[in-house]
């Protein structure tokens, strides 16, 4: 399965995307500021411009798992259907932990992608649904052994 989140706005203090599953959309994100890092550019560069809490990820194509238990998360009534464990990014240069979650402004991401419907300006709601929806979908997929990749530009 192959994700893309597109980055369409990226404002002072948050960045709104768009997410598509296979080409096809699927919702809304809002993430940290984006600070035009990237993948490849050399962890020493990212680690200098990356703000702790407040950067967005960098542009590239990453691995994404269900594998992994979120100890943040693993115990949130919030993610009590799967335990804690949601979607997470592997091997993000200079970041831990990115996760794909429930959350309605750049406040809430930490570094990780929200999800969600851009209907108010520099937030998302629905949230809740929003999740549950993909995570669904990702599951089945992880569930067939097929592996789960995202790109984001």
């Amino acid at each position: 399965m192959e994700l893309t989140l597109e980055r369409i706005f990226k404002g002072n203090t948050y960045t709104i995307g768009k997410l598509y599953i296979n080409g096809v959309y699927q919702c809304d994100t809002i993430e940290d500021v984006d600070r035009n890092l990237y993948q490849g550019m050399g962890l020493e560069w990212i680690k200098k411009e990356k703000v702790y809490g407040q950067t967005a990820i960098p542009y590239g194509r990453y691995k994404v798992t269900l594998k992994q238990q979120s100890a943040k998360f693993a115990k949130s009534k919030k993610y009590e259907q799967c335990k804690g464990y949601i979607p997470r990014l592997v091997d993000v240069p200079a970041f831990n932990g990115v996760l794909i979650h429930i959350g309605n402004t750049a406040e809430d991401s930490k570094g990780c992608i929200l999800v969600g419907q851009n209907l108010i300006k520099g937030k998302v709601i629905n949230s809740t649904i929003c999740f549950w929806a993909l995570y669904y979908k990702l599951k089945d997929v992880d569930d067939k052994g097929e592996e789960i990749w995202i790109t984001i530009k």
